[in-house]
């Protein structure tokens, strides 16, 4: 099994092998805390059991969190406001916030382009949203894709020791820049940053894995194959 636990602690071996390397996690962090004001209105969309959006509250002027399933609401400590709801169609007036984030969250979209509609309906112009996905294109990716959601339901808490109540169906409808970019663009949302994130950590089972899963990464690195790493994230603007 990789355990969290072990997933992180081949992370920060990583870091130690390729100074300067940040996860998917703390350049999407960067990015929202770079656009945190006192004033700042946050919606979360698909904020789950826990999210980003608990670093800051009490540093913003609301914390708004929307999600489907009850019981993650339930357990959401970081949110001025918890909303049961569905991502496409959103229980908000137009222009009701200046940032909207969304981690682990657009893979599983079944209709991606009317969620996209509605975060761009309920952001203010220059508003940002702010998102962090797998990348379609990637092989742990496309290796999972192969395998039937009722499969994954199983598989997944056993290989990565998470609870089968976080473990959701896939679509990956939207889930490589290009389709980003399209979805994103026709909604009125421009691009500002946009960065593919390595990590070996997905198949360390162990150290052989893991030094394959370094060797991989090097592979990637050149700039004509760094649009398979394993995560997307990035910053759009409402224009």
């Amino acid at each position: 099994m990789i355990s969290l636990e072990k997933q992180n602690k081949y992370r920060e071996f990583f870091k130690k092998l390729k100074p300067g390397y940040k996860t998917s996690g703390e350049i999407y962090e960067s990015l929202v805390a770079s656009l945190i004001t006192p004033k700042a209105r946050l919606l979360d969309a698909g904020c789950g059991r826990v999210g980003v959006i608990g670093l800051f509250k009490g540093k913003v002027g609301l914390a708004v969190g929307i999600d489907g399933d009850f019981p993650s609401l339930l357990e959401n400590k970081g949110l001025d406001c918890a909303v049961l709801g569905d991502l496409t169609k959103l229980p908000f007036a137009n222009n009701s916030f200046d940032i909207v984030l969304s981690s682990w969250v657009i893979e599983h979209l079944r209709k991606p382009g009317e969620a996209f509609s509605e975060v761009a309906r309920v952001l203010r112009k220059g508003g940002h949203f702010v998102f962090l996905t797998p990348n379609a294109r990637n092989y742990v990716v496309l290796l999972s894709r192969l395998v039937p959601s009722r499969l994954q339901r199983l598989l997944v808490p056993k290989i990565y020791g998470r609870k089968e109540a976080d473990t959701f169906s896939l679509a990956y409808r939207a889930n490589t820049r290009r389709k980003l970019e399209e979805e994103l663009g026709r909604v009125g949302l421009r691009n500002e940053e946009f960065y593919y994130i390595g990590d070996p950590s997905y198949i360390a089972f162990n150290d052989f894995f893991f030094n394959l899963g370094c060797l991989i990464e090097r592979i990637t690195d050149h700039p004509l194959l760094r649009s398979l790493k394993v995560h997307l994230v990035a910053s759009y603007v409402k224009v």
